[in-house]
């Protein structure tokens, strides 16, 4: 008995001594990569990366994070022509670091309109800029969905780090009347920004919009009337009620000064994107990074697009439904409508403080 007693011990301490080895292999193992890890993150931090760290990071976390495409923007704080140079480096150990920092946080600017503006196309660009943080879909909480309350809200965004500008795009907020006043209750510094387009153009591009979803309604030209006969516009039908940017302008302005609102010229975004990304990106407060050198104007489409990031065949443009060939409109209806916006466009520009030359 004495004798099954002293063995049953032995192999006690014989288990209890193999346990204690196998754990002390793992933990050398997880130093020796450890180690390893540290020594690959030194040789990063000694090459170029180091010399764009400013913004690698910033852009690398927009792509894991799916608000930027695969490729990010580093820019050299010597050197301007290195802020539109596209790479794709993986992360160093101070960068996971920094990404453990990054918190959702309210959005400090909003697009908020108007809808076929060029709305798409702005949130697309500035998304290029590695301190934009921006929601890809439109979230519609200050017109659809604000009984969620803020903290839903709040968890539709991207995470950001300190400086960085959260923002989402909304179209449907400028012209929905209770969204300022939403909007003003959670932020009184927001920087709100509003895509412009010639109200007539602009109406012809949302009806064929619904057309291709709807195709069985009326014509435009049945749509645009109350009364053919005496050319009475129906200023109530949607795609010319948004036109209206004078009536909407108003209801925001008693919310918030015309400092705290921008707005791009849309024919301007698609002729000189570069120039209206310029000052878009003034308004916002952030260094010129997104230049000249990031576009290329699509002639099929008829607007521009991102040139093609390295390594990739294809150039990024927008969307199908983007550049959709327009129907053909009476002449005589297309004047009829731009006698009617004429006298709003010109209270328009007055408000704005900015002429847009729409005839």
């Amino acid at each position: 008995m004495a004798s099954f007693t002293h063995l049953h011990l032995d192999f006690r301490r014989l288990l209890q001594k193999l346990l204690v080895m196998f754990f002390l292999g793992i933990v050398c193992v997880s130093l020796f990569y450890f180690l390893v890890g540290c020594c690959d993150s030194e040789v990063l931090e000694n090459s170029d990366i180091r010399h764009s760290s400013q913004f690698l990071f910033a852009g690398w976390y927009q792509a894991k994070n799916g608000s930027h495409p695969k490729r990010l923007i580093t820019a050299s704080s010597a050197a301007a022509e290195a802020s539109s140079a596209e790479v794709t480096k993986a992360p160093s150990f101070e960068s996971l670091g920094r990404e453990w920092t990054a918190t959702r946080k309210l959005p400090q600017a909003l697009i908020i309109g108007v809808k076929k503006g060029g709305t798409r196309a702005l949130l697309e660009f500035l998304r290029l800029h590695p301190d934009v943080r921006a929601l890809g879909s439109e979230p519609h909480f200050f017109d659809r969905h604000y009984a969620r309350g803020l903290n839903w809200y709040r968890s539709m965004m991207p995470k950001a780090l300190d400086g960085q500008i959260v923002m989402e795009k909304t179209p449907r907020y400028f012209v929905a009347a209770e969204t300022p006043a939403r909007i003003h209750a959670m932020s009184k510094e927001i920087k709100l920004i509003v895509v412009v387009r010639d109200p007539v153009t602009r109406a012809i591009s949302d009806y064929t919009q619904i057309i291709s979803k709807t195709p069985h309604i009326p014509s435009f030209e049945t749509l645009t009337f109350k009364n053919r006969t005496t050319g009475q516009i129906n200023a109530l039908w949607s795609p010319i009620w948004i036109g209206l940017y004078a009536l909407h302008l108003e209801r925001w302005m008693s919310y918030f000064p015309l400092s705290q609102i921008h707005f791009v010229h849309g024919e301007k975004l698609i002729s000189d994107p570069a120039g209206e990304l310029g000052r878009v990106q003034d308004f916002l407060g952030l260094q010129r990074i997104v230049t000249d050198k990031h576009f290329y104007f699509n002639k099929t489409k008829g607007f521009p697009c991102l040139k093609k990031p390295e390594g990739s065949s294809k150039p990024h443009c927008l969307g199908k439904t983007k550049g959709r060939v327009h129907p053909r409109i009476e002449p005589e209806v297309i004047q009829r409508l731009r006698d009617f916006y004429q006298p709003h466009n010109m209270k328009f520009y007055q408000l704005a403080g900015q002429d847009f030359g729409w005839q």
